[in-house]
């Protein structure tokens, strides 16, 4: 390089397109992590409400990790084929959130119905059985309860 020759020419196409690729990629993980931030308790939700749909209460008892006072025969009171929520043929995961002011539990509404398939909207006989119910979620052990 001589005194009469220009500066190298440095490319600032370079540095925007960095910038916006790494925009992107932040963008990318925390959408990611709204998808799947419940990822683990909706799994443990599918696992018991699969057990309960198959009607083994046995395993589905087991999945809820009941507490001394919540005796099976109460379980099977619940959702047992004859309970109160039973008897349950089908479920959709409506939605996850966590709870306000509760920093170990999700709450998880399902949409819990007699009949399968999962009836449709267009279906309103069907659709009125359909029941939505919330239940918490321990995220540290997995374990099931009623929303106070």
């Amino acid at each position: 390089m001589s005194l009469l020759e220009p500066p190298a020419d440095i490319q600032k196409k370079s540095r925007a397109l960095a910038f916006t690729v790494a925009t992107c990629v932040i963008i990318a993980i925390i959408a990611i992590w709204f998808v799947l931030r419940f990822y683990p308790e909706k799994r443990a939700a599918e696992e018991f409400f699969n057990a309960v749909v198959a009607n083994d209460m046995t395993r589905a008892y087991q999945l809820w990790k009941p507490g001394p006072s919540y005796k099976m025969q109460d379980f099977i009171a619940d959702w047992g084929p004859t309970g109160y929520y039973g008897p349950v043929k089908s479920y959709e995961i409506m939605k996850a959130k966590s709870p306000t002011g509760s920093t170990t539990s999700v709450e998880i509404r399902v949409a819990i119905s007699p009949f399968s398939p999962m009836p449709s909207a267009n279906d309103p006989e069907k659709s009125q059985k359909t029941k939505v119910v919330n239940v918490w979620i321990d995220s540290k052990d997995k374990s099931f309860s009623f929303p106070p």
